[in-house]
């Protein structure tokens, strides 16, 4: 069975895992009510999505 000869450094181990990391979600402001939502979703806030109703919104 193979063993490795010598032992991984922190160094070599952290800059394999540089890649981990959480995303950031792309939010945009809402053209129609200004509140932040997600790119090519339908606006949760007032329900309209390029520029037209969608859902009822409140």
């Amino acid at each position: 069975m193979a063993v490795p000869f010598r032992k991984t450094s922190k160094r070599r181990k952290r800059l394999r895992r540089t890649h981990y990391k959480l995303q950031v979600p792309g939010l945009i402001a809402c053209p129609h009510c200004g509140e932040m939502k997600l790119s090519h979703r339908i606006c949760p806030n007032c329900g309209h999505y390029r520029g037209r109703q969608v859902v009822q919104g409140e």
